[in-house]
């Protein structure tokens, strides 16, 4: 049913607005408005005190007819709408007719009436009445959520509709004399101050079986919810789980779930999120949401019945995101992977019999839902299972294919183009939980055919009209871009045999020529994309190559050589933001990788001046890359050839290695607060390497597992690798150093006799601290001495006041004049053989026969124990 269907249901429903009722007695209208003042458009003023005492009056026998005379005529004095002024009184008058429907149901009518009229826009006398008046207004507005709790249809239907028409406000019919009519959004504002969404909710627990009324409630809800303090109102009143979980409740109009849904996204959108999944987090609300999306999907033919559907998936969705949601145990998982890959993989089951998707906005919006949904149930490893039972793997490896010519496919070319890269997307975080089904569908060699269709030339034409085909109009740069993120969340896995089988099905060799093919596409429309591209593929080769020797040298020349290609890209751009830091990072990683550790790959780097390369990057003086090439020196100083190279570079205003070098140190020392004088030189010589950040540190508590403060700082400043370097070239005969530059060397020189420097002073500390015993040991005036202040040190750190009724224990022995603390071990004395019966008592006998008298075990004379067996006479 469409939208414009429900909501012609919907009114054919509603009462009329004309309602007779029933009433034993015909009252006469009693006119109070002369033909003068209603050409005027003006009302008479009404006593309303008199009328409110009217009401509270009792015993007299037409008092009834006299009470309901006198709000007929106040309906008809204010037909035009209620002043601001009077809005409290009237609202009281209307309380009392409430109160009176329960044993006189003819006040119904006046009731109605005077609801009716709150429809109307309210009226002002003067400009501040909206604000004087604000306090009874909210008041008075929150008043019709009570009288929800009325059982009477009509009368709750009437409300509803005066809540809908604070937001369809009519003018007056007649323009009233020295009245305005107050602001459009006044009475909702106020509808939000007096707490009318709350009440309303609450109402839905007394339509248990009224549908016609929930109906009603539920359209005034709609509106209500446009408003982010209402949502907040609702969301205390737990609306979220009140509306969900009847979502499933019949309806033949299906306007129940079209406004429940409605809702329900107006307070995700508009409210605490988090508040909102928690109370959609249980068994009932995702069992009715369940029925809703299966009923949907199997059944559902029309425009509207498929957006719905998708409208419960995206909720769905969200609370999925909650682990504590019981999305296994309502059985909805297992529906959602089966409904996501029934297309694709051959099903059995009775829910998709015969079921097949159309090309439709509708349905293509679904099965990317259904893929992003998969995704985040994913993450959840006690869904696992379920994803193997239902060959989700396998469903997402139909899309990393080349398409076939002539083949008849269920979706456009845009359409599939769109489903396969998302499919692929999907794999990435899929497949690392299923490495079993991933190798058993071959999934190395799957990926690696797709990627060397994404690097042939032969004719393709992609849409790239997607959030996923972005760059790849005309191209196979999206392809490739997530293919490649899907071998890199796979190898990151650390897999060897994931690992080794992408080297032997020719991974290397195949990555190598990729990233040489990219480089002769470039141009500026595509840069980003090819940037990420050649990113990929490098940290892909490291992750193949770190702990696979062989696979170092597949990686040879072809691979050093690429490397090379980037880091002579032009320092400029490292600063433009399109990706060259990234793809200098990767660089340097697949150096670190790729090369060190293969000999003939470090020889080759090191012919290609790739040494001078590092240097040159090194001589940008950009912190963040500065660590990682240091790192790589210090290791490629281990190749005896290395130090030629060193020596033999030269930079900017001819500049040394070795210069560089101590530039750098003597930054990173300014950076961290060392204390030096200007020509460099040691001012603080107990601390000499002691830094800023170190004398501020407290003394913090850290796990076993963590790393100190001492190697921290050893590896997170750059200090320690260039002493690394300087060391390898043997801090001699280094050219082009100034004066300056030879007092740093100096410091650098010694760095490592400074750091064993701390192990000097624990020692120095230890030796005192056995003199001190010594001392005490051999001189009773300062054994004397140490205990005084042992004793004081101990009496400050307990606390000043005793607490009330507190038993004090003292921990220390009286009259012991030891200083030395009592160790973790305590000398506990046995229990006397004599009350347990010996080391081999029949204590199981024992228990049973246990004195009456308390005390410890003792042995019982009633027991006997049995005798050892007698040894066999040896002769």
């Amino acid at each position: 049913m469409s939208t414009a269907e429900a909501a012609e249901t919907a009114e054919a429903r509603e009462p009329s607005s004309r309602i007779k009722f029933s009433s034993p007695r015909q009252i006469p209208i009693v006119g109070v408005v002369t033909e003068d003042e209603e050409v005027q458009g003006a009302f008479k003023s009404m006593d309303l005190n008199r009328v409110i005492k009217l009401f509270e009056e009792t015993g007299k026998d037409d008092l009834e007819e006299r009470q309901l005379k006198s709000v007929k005529i106040l309906v008809q004095c204010y037909q035009n709408g209620f002043p601001l002024r009077d809005l409290a009184q009237i609202f009281k008058i209307l309380n009392l007719c409430a109160e009176k429907i329960k044993t006189q149901p003819h006040f119904i009518e006046p009731a109605y009436n005077i609801i009716k009229l709150c429809g109307l826009p309210f009226l002002k006398k003067k400009a501040s009445d909206e604000i004087t008046y604000a306090e009874d207004t909210a008041n008075s507005i929150g008043l019709l959520g009570d009288l929800m709790k009325i059982q009477n249809s009509e009368l709750r239907i009437q409300i509803c509709k005066c809540i809908i028409d604070f937001y369809h406000a009519e003018p007056p019919k007649k323009h009233i004399t020295g009245y305005q009519q107050a602001s459009s959004s006044y009475k909702i504002k106020m509808a939000e101050v007096g707490g009318l969404a709350k009440t309303m909710i609450q109402s839905l627990e007394l339509l248990e079986n009224q549908l016609v009324e929930k109906l009603w409630v539920l359209k005034a809800l709609q509106h209500l919810s446009t408003s982010e303090v209402n949502c907040t109102l609702m969301v205390k009143a737990q609306a979220a789980s009140g509306i969900c979980a009847h979502l499933n409740d019949p309806d033949p109009s299906g306007q129940l779930l079209f406004r429940s849904s409605e809702i329900l996204w107006n307070l995700l959108e508009k409210s605490s999120k988090e508040e909102i999944i928690q109370q959609l987090s249980n068994l009932k609300c995702l069992l009715a949401l369940k029925e809703v999306f299966k009923n949907l999907f199997i059944r559902g033919i029309s425009h509207y019945d498929r957006q719905l559907r998708n409208d419960i998936l995206v909720i769905t969705t969200i609370i999925s995101q909650n682990p504590g949601a019981p999305m296994i145990e309502s059985g909805f998982t297992r529906d959602l992977i089966l409904f996501a890959t029934f297309n694709e993989v051959k099903s059995q089951n009775p829910l998709v019999k015969g079921l097949k998707l159309s090309n439709s906005y509708e349905d293509f919006e679904l099965k990317k839902l259904l893929f992003n949904i998969i995704v985040i149930l994913c993450k959840d490893l006690s869904t696992i299972q379920l994803l193997i039972d239902g060959k989700v793997i396998l469903a997402l490896f139909t899309y990393v294919k080349r398409p076939e010519k002539h083949k008849i496919l269920e979706w456009s070319a845009a359409q599939y183009e769109e489903l396969q890269l998302h499919a692929i997307a999907t794999l990435s975080s899929v497949a690392p939980f299923l490495i079993d089904e991933y190798m058993f569908y071959n999934g190395n060699a799957q990926v690696l055919e797709f990627l060397a269709w994404c690097d042939n030339e032969d004719s393709f034409f992609s849409h790239g009209n997607s959030f996923h085909g972005a760059c790849g109009r005309g191209n196979k740069f999206a392809q490739m871009r997530y293919s490649l993120r899907l071998l890199r969340a796979m190898v990151y896995l650390e897999n060897d045999t994931i690992n080794k089988d992408l080297c032997e099905k020719g991974a290397i060799q195949l990555l190598i020529g990729i990233f040489k093919n990219t480089i002769s596409k470039y141009n500026d429309k595509e840069e980003a994309i090819l940037l990420e591209i050649q990113s990929d593929i490098l940290l892909i080769l490291s992750g193949l190559c770190e702990h696979y020797i062989p696979g170092k040298e597949i990686f040879g020349t072809g691979g050093v050589d690429i490397i090379l290609h980037v880091m002579k890209t032009d320092p400029k751009k490292l600063q433009s933001g399109l990706g060259y830091n990234v793809l200098l990072y990767s660089t340097l990683d697949s150096i670190w990788c790729c090369i060190l550790g293969c000999y003939p790959s470090e020889d080759y780097f090191l012919e290609k001046e790739g040494i001078f390369l590092l240097l040159d990057l090194l001589a940008l003086n950009q912190k963040k890359f500065c660590n990682l090439i240091l790192g790589i020196m210090v290791e490629f100083c281990d190749n005896p050839k290395t130090a030629a190279h060193v020596n033999a570079w030269r930079g900017k205003k001819d500049q040394t290695a070795a210069s560089l070098l101590i530039k750098l140190w003597r930054k990173e020392e300014k950076e961290l607060g060392v204390k030096r004088d200007k020509y460099g030189k040691i001012v603080d010589t107990k601390k000499p390497l002691f830094t800023s950040f170190q004398e501020e540190q407290k003394i913090i508590p850290l796990p076993a597992n963590c790393p100190t403060i001492a190697v921290m700082d050893v590896t997170e400043n750059i200090r320690a690798k260039i002493y690394a370097v300087l060391g390898k070239l043997d801090f001699e005969n280094l050219p082009g150093l100034s004066a300056e530059d030879f007092v740093t060397l100096c410091i650098i020189h010694r760095y490592l006799d400074f750091k064993i420097q701390a192990t000097h002073k624990q020692r120095e500390l230890a030796n005192k601290s056995w003199g001190n015993f010594l001392a005490r040991t051999s001189n009773a005036k300062t054994l004397k001495k140490a205990k005084r202040l042992q004793e004081k040190a101990i009496e400050s750190s307990r606390y000043g006041e005793r607490p009330p009724n507190a038993i004090f224990h003292r921990t220390d022995i009286k009259g012991l004049n030891a200083t030395v603390p009592s160790g973790g071990v305590v000398t506990v004395e046995s229990t006397p053989a004599r009350l347990v019966g010996g080391p081999l008592a029949d204590t199981d006998i024992a228990l049973k026969k246990l004195p009456i008298r308390g005390g410890a075990l003792q042995k019982v004379k009633a027991v006997k124990t049995v005798d050892e067996p007698k040894k066999s006479d040896p002769t």
